[in-house]
Protein backbone atom coordinates (compact mmCIF):
# COMPACT_ATOMS: atom_id res chain seq x y z
CA UNK A 1 0.00 0.00 0.00
CA UNK A 2 1.20 3.25 -0.40
CA UNK A 3 2.79 4.67 2.57
CA UNK A 4 0.78 7.90 4.82
CA UNK A 5 1.59 8.90 7.95
CA UNK A 6 -0.58 9.26 10.76
CA UNK A 7 -0.44 13.84 10.01
CA UNK A 8 -1.56 12.99 6.27
CA UNK A 9 -4.71 10.59 6.77
CA UNK A 10 -6.93 12.94 9.04
CA UNK A 11 -6.48 15.81 6.08
CA UNK A 12 -7.15 12.73 3.92
CA UNK A 13 -10.10 12.04 6.05
CA UNK A 14 -11.51 15.23 6.16
CA UNK A 15 -11.40 15.40 2.44
CA UNK A 16 -12.80 12.69 1.71
CA UNK A 17 -15.84 13.43 4.08
CA UNK A 18 -16.44 16.11 2.24
CA UNK A 19 -15.64 15.10 -1.48
CA UNK A 20 -18.21 11.94 -1.27
CA UNK A 21 -20.91 14.52 -0.91
CA UNK A 22 -20.10 16.37 -4.64
CA UNK A 23 -18.36 13.33 -6.34
CA UNK A 24 -21.24 13.01 -9.15
CA UNK A 25 -20.05 16.97 -10.32
CA UNK A 26 -16.50 16.38 -10.42
CA UNK A 27 -16.36 16.19 -14.19
CA UNK A 28 -15.85 19.50 -16.17
CA UNK A 29 -17.50 18.55 -19.71
CA UNK A 30 -14.95 20.90 -22.58
CA UNK A 31 -15.02 21.73 -26.19
CA UNK A 32 -12.74 19.41 -28.54
CA UNK A 33 -9.55 21.19 -28.48
CA UNK A 34 -9.36 23.87 -31.79
CA UNK A 35 -6.01 22.98 -32.53
CA UNK A 36 -5.19 19.28 -32.76
CA UNK A 37 -3.09 16.76 -34.18
CA UNK A 38 -5.01 15.08 -37.57
CA UNK A 39 -5.61 11.29 -36.71
CA UNK A 40 -3.05 9.19 -38.33
CA UNK A 41 -4.13 6.98 -41.10
CA UNK A 42 -1.90 4.11 -40.16
CA UNK A 43 -1.28 2.49 -36.93
CA UNK A 44 1.76 3.73 -34.71
CA UNK A 45 2.87 4.87 -31.12
CA UNK A 46 3.19 8.30 -29.51
CA UNK A 47 4.18 8.67 -26.13
CA UNK A 48 3.34 11.82 -23.50
CA UNK A 49 3.34 11.64 -19.63
CA UNK A 50 0.90 13.45 -17.89
CA UNK A 51 0.47 14.47 -14.08
CA UNK A 52 -1.93 15.18 -12.02
CA UNK A 53 -1.93 14.39 -8.35
CA UNK A 54 -1.73 10.51 -7.05
CA UNK A 55 -0.31 8.71 -10.59
CA UNK A 56 -2.48 5.92 -9.05
CA UNK A 57 -6.03 7.92 -10.95
CA UNK A 58 -4.20 9.04 -13.75
CA UNK A 59 -3.41 5.40 -14.43
CA UNK A 60 -6.71 4.28 -14.16
CA UNK A 61 -8.29 6.56 -16.10
CA UNK A 62 -5.77 6.24 -19.21
CA UNK A 63 -5.79 2.69 -19.37
CA UNK A 64 -9.34 2.94 -19.88
CA UNK A 65 -9.09 5.28 -22.72
CA UNK A 66 -9.77 4.11 -26.51
CA UNK A 67 -6.47 3.74 -28.37
CA UNK A 68 -3.96 3.95 -25.23
CA UNK A 69 -1.84 0.69 -25.44
CA UNK A 70 -0.29 1.54 -21.87
CA UNK A 71 -0.16 3.64 -18.59
CA UNK A 72 2.49 3.32 -16.61
CA UNK A 73 2.91 4.56 -13.38
CA UNK A 74 6.25 6.44 -12.37
CA UNK A 75 8.23 9.99 -12.20
CA UNK A 76 9.33 12.44 -14.30
CA UNK A 77 11.15 16.12 -13.16
CA UNK A 78 13.95 14.87 -11.24
CA UNK A 79 17.25 12.97 -11.51
CA UNK A 80 17.23 8.82 -11.63
CA UNK A 81 18.91 8.98 -8.49
CA UNK A 82 15.87 9.88 -6.40
CA UNK A 83 12.99 8.33 -8.64
CA UNK A 84 11.91 5.97 -5.53
CA UNK A 85 8.24 6.99 -3.79
CA UNK A 86 10.03 7.60 -0.39
CA UNK A 87 12.03 9.68 -2.00
CA UNK A 88 9.65 11.68 -4.08
CA UNK A 89 7.47 12.23 -1.22
CA UNK A 90 9.33 14.67 0.35
CA UNK A 91 8.73 17.13 -2.39
CA UNK A 92 12.25 17.96 -2.74
CA UNK A 93 13.42 15.91 -5.79
CA UNK A 94 12.01 18.19 -8.79
CA UNK A 95 9.68 14.71 -9.74
CA UNK A 96 5.96 14.67 -10.09
CA UNK A 97 4.24 11.26 -9.28
CA UNK A 98 3.75 10.85 -13.43
CA UNK A 99 1.71 8.36 -16.01
CA UNK A 100 3.15 7.76 -19.87
CA UNK A 101 0.72 6.84 -21.90
CA UNK A 102 1.39 5.04 -24.77
CA UNK A 103 -1.44 5.94 -27.64
CA UNK A 104 -2.58 5.15 -31.28
CA UNK A 105 -3.01 8.55 -33.40
CA UNK A 106 -4.85 6.12 -35.70
CA UNK A 107 -7.50 5.56 -32.77
CA UNK A 108 -7.12 9.00 -30.47
CA UNK A 109 -5.42 12.24 -31.48
CA UNK A 110 -3.46 13.83 -28.68
CA UNK A 111 -6.04 16.67 -28.68
CA UNK A 112 -8.80 13.90 -27.38
CA UNK A 113 -5.67 12.65 -24.47
CA UNK A 114 -5.65 16.31 -22.89
CA UNK A 115 -8.91 16.68 -23.37
CA UNK A 116 -9.48 13.29 -20.85
CA UNK A 117 -6.82 15.05 -18.56
CA UNK A 118 -8.45 17.97 -18.28
CA UNK A 119 -12.13 17.12 -17.66
CA UNK A 120 -12.05 13.46 -15.69
CA UNK A 121 -8.37 12.81 -14.62
CA UNK A 122 -7.97 15.60 -12.43
CA UNK A 123 -8.42 19.14 -11.62
CA UNK A 124 -6.14 21.73 -13.31
CA UNK A 125 -6.80 24.74 -11.38
CA UNK A 126 -5.11 23.36 -8.08
CA UNK A 127 -1.89 24.56 -7.98
CA UNK A 128 1.30 21.76 -5.94
CA UNK A 129 -2.01 19.77 -4.81
CA UNK A 130 -4.61 17.39 -6.20
CA UNK A 131 -7.77 16.87 -3.67
CA UNK A 132 -6.21 15.40 -0.55
CA UNK A 133 -2.77 15.71 -1.66
CA UNK A 134 -0.41 18.33 -1.39
CA UNK A 135 3.33 18.69 -2.49
CA UNK A 136 5.21 19.95 -5.82
CA UNK A 137 5.09 16.01 -6.55
CA UNK A 138 1.58 16.43 -7.11
CA UNK A 139 1.41 19.31 -9.25
CA UNK A 140 0.06 19.10 -13.00
CA UNK A 141 2.23 19.08 -16.01
CA UNK A 142 2.31 17.88 -19.09
CA UNK A 143 5.38 16.59 -20.25
CA UNK A 144 5.24 16.95 -23.98
CA UNK A 145 7.52 14.50 -26.16
CA UNK A 146 7.48 16.45 -30.01
CA UNK A 147 6.85 20.29 -30.89
CA UNK A 148 3.29 19.10 -32.20
CA UNK A 149 2.24 17.92 -28.57
CA UNK A 150 3.89 21.32 -26.89
CA UNK A 151 1.37 23.19 -29.72
CA UNK A 152 -1.61 21.40 -29.24
CA UNK A 153 -1.01 21.54 -25.55
CA UNK A 154 -0.81 25.52 -25.04
CA UNK A 155 -3.45 25.78 -27.82
CA UNK A 156 -5.79 23.76 -25.68
CA UNK A 157 -5.04 25.57 -22.23
CA UNK A 158 -5.32 29.22 -23.85
CA UNK A 159 -9.06 28.17 -25.57
CA UNK A 160 -10.32 26.59 -21.61
CA UNK A 161 -8.87 29.86 -19.88
CA UNK A 162 -9.86 32.01 -22.61
CA UNK A 163 -13.88 30.10 -22.95
CA UNK A 164 -13.78 30.53 -18.44
CA UNK A 165 -14.39 26.50 -18.66
CA UNK A 166 -13.19 26.44 -14.94
CA UNK A 167 -14.05 28.47 -12.08
CA UNK A 168 -10.18 29.64 -11.83
CA UNK A 169 -7.01 29.52 -14.52
CA UNK A 170 -5.46 26.66 -15.19
CA UNK A 171 -2.21 25.74 -13.74
CA UNK A 172 -0.63 22.96 -15.54
CA UNK A 173 2.87 23.28 -16.26
CA UNK A 174 3.60 22.51 -20.08
CA UNK A 175 7.74 21.13 -19.74
CA UNK A 176 9.84 19.43 -22.76
CA UNK A 177 10.06 15.68 -21.27
CA UNK A 178 13.69 14.97 -20.52
CA UNK A 179 13.54 11.14 -19.11
CA UNK A 180 10.61 9.18 -17.41
CA UNK A 181 11.11 6.39 -14.04
CA UNK A 182 8.81 3.75 -13.70
CA UNK A 183 7.43 3.65 -9.97
CA UNK A 184 8.06 0.29 -8.22
CA UNK A 185 5.58 -2.85 -8.80
CA UNK A 186 2.85 -2.36 -6.07
CA UNK A 187 1.92 1.49 -7.31
CA UNK A 188 1.38 -0.55 -10.97
CA UNK A 189 -2.14 -1.05 -11.71
CA UNK A 190 -2.66 -0.38 -8.05
CA UNK A 191 -6.66 0.94 -8.52
CA UNK A 192 -7.41 -2.22 -10.28
CA UNK A 193 -5.64 -3.95 -7.52
CA UNK A 194 -6.73 -2.47 -4.38
CA UNK A 195 -10.98 -1.08 -5.89
CA UNK A 196 -12.05 -1.07 -1.55
CA UNK A 197 -9.15 1.10 -0.84
CA UNK A 198 -11.13 3.89 0.54
CA UNK A 199 -8.73 6.43 -1.22
CA UNK A 200 -9.27 4.76 -4.60
CA UNK A 201 -12.92 4.13 -3.63
CA UNK A 202 -13.49 8.00 -2.86
CA UNK A 203 -10.77 9.41 -4.68
CA UNK A 204 -10.12 7.59 -8.26
CA UNK A 205 -12.94 5.14 -9.23
CA UNK A 206 -15.64 8.16 -10.14
CA UNK A 207 -12.98 8.86 -12.21
CA UNK A 208 -13.74 6.11 -14.30
CA UNK A 209 -17.23 6.40 -14.00
CA UNK A 210 -17.40 10.11 -15.31
CA UNK A 211 -15.02 9.17 -18.47
CA UNK A 212 -17.84 6.57 -19.29
CA UNK A 213 -20.70 8.64 -18.72
CA UNK A 214 -18.95 12.30 -20.14
CA UNK A 215 -16.86 10.85 -22.86
CA UNK A 216 -18.40 7.53 -24.04
CA UNK A 217 -16.75 7.84 -27.54
CA UNK A 218 -13.36 7.54 -25.67
CA UNK A 219 -14.14 4.66 -22.84
CA UNK A 220 -13.03 1.33 -23.28
CA UNK A 221 -13.72 -1.13 -21.02
CA UNK A 222 -10.90 -3.35 -19.71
Amino acid sequence: MKIRSLARLLPILIFLATVACHASSAAVKLPNPATDEPMSKTKSSETVVLAGGCFWGIQAVFEHVKGVSSATAGYSGGAASTAQYETVSTGRTGHAESVKVVYDPSQVSFGQILKVFFSVAHDPTELNRQGPDEGTQYRSVIFYASEDQHRVARAYIDQLNGAKVFSGPIVTQVVALQAFYPAEGYHQDYAEHHPNDPYIAINDLPKLDHLKQTLPELYAGK
